[in-house]
């Protein structure tokens, strides 16, 4: 474990997928990540790479070929190297090699991030082609939040509150994980949608269309609160397992497939691409309030 602390904050980060494990605030005792308990959901706030979310045939078809790769890929699942550490940062890296050729031939680094300055935490993703072609890829955060944030709260006393007026509609999932093309509007309250144990029984809420780029979790009990910042990514998930103490805040570059025809990598659905040489570079910020 890498732990990295300020006044405010201490968080602890693992070398398997460079995963956050503890967002602890200082000032008020609150753990803000979820323990990851197995017998619920056994992470706490994993990155997805190279794809999120599920590819059609469990396969990704790269200049005429078929590579297996499983369900929001395989990042979270390797060791990272650590290659820079301050007492408020780290920046964790994944080469390609023997263990990602397989799945995804390209020659790449993939490193993430941590950043702490006062009550904030930012993520940097970064994807450096190495290869002699285009790189095709997706990208997203899943940290999965506690709530309630204190013993003797409920579930229901909290909400996520969006930053912009929304007309929300989620773009709905098979029972294997791909979008079957048809929509359901999710009601909010003004800005607020209300967390209950069964708002998730169909599984994620996908938005590919927010005017928000400023997702919080709020308590009606309480002012503290969790605030996620996600300029740089366009879509959103939000999900937890029904009836689950917490609550996953995802911003994504990316997202599953769709029932129907499979596509190769470059046709995919708001895939994202970085030419020869180049960098491509994400943030997203959590902050304690």
């Amino acid at each position: 474990m890498t732990t990295l602390e300020n006044d405010f904050l201490r968080v602890t980060i693992r070398p398997q997928g460079a995963e956050l494990t503890s967002l602890l605030h200082k000032p008020t005792g609150i753990e803000h990540i979820w323990q990851a308990d197995p017998a619920v959901w056994g992470w706490h706030a994993p990155t997805l790479f190279p794809i999120v979310g599920g590819s059609l045939n469990s396969e990704l078809l790269i200049d005429g070929k078929a590579y297996p790769i499983e369900r929001h890929g395989f990042a979270r699942k390797l060791p990272f190297d650590l290659l820079d550490s301050t007492p408020t940062t780290a920046v964790w890296g994944l080469t390609s090699g023997k263990q990602t050729e397989p799945h995804f031939p390209y020659g790449f680094t993939f490193q993430i991030s941590y950043e702490l300055i006062d009550e904030q935490l930012t993520v940097t993703y970064r994807v450096f082609n190495q290869d002699t072609k285009t790189i095709y890829f997706s990208v997203g955060a899943h940290p999965a939040f506690s709530v309630p944030f204190n013993a003797g709260e409920s579930y229901d006393d909290y909400y996520i509150d969006f930053n912009q007026p929304e007309q929300l509609e989620t773009h709905m999932l098979s029972k294997d994980g791909f979008f079957t093309g048809k929509t359901q509007p999710v009601p909010l309250d003004g800005y607020k949608l209300h967390l209950n144990e069964h708002l998730f029984d169909q599984d994620a809420l996908v938005f590919k269309h927010l005017n928000s780029r400023r997702v919080s979790i709020r308590s009606k009990k309480h002012d503290h609160a969790v605030d996620v910042d996600f300029a740089d990514f366009p879509y959103l998930g939000i999900w937890a397992k029904p009836g689950a103490p917490f609550v996953c805040i995802e911003p994504w570059l990316g997202y599953a497939d769709s029932e129907g025809d499979q596509k190769p990598i470059e046709q995919k659905e708001a895939i994202q691409q970085v030419a020869v040489g180049g960098t491509f570079e994400a943030s997203f910020t959590i902050t304690l309030s």
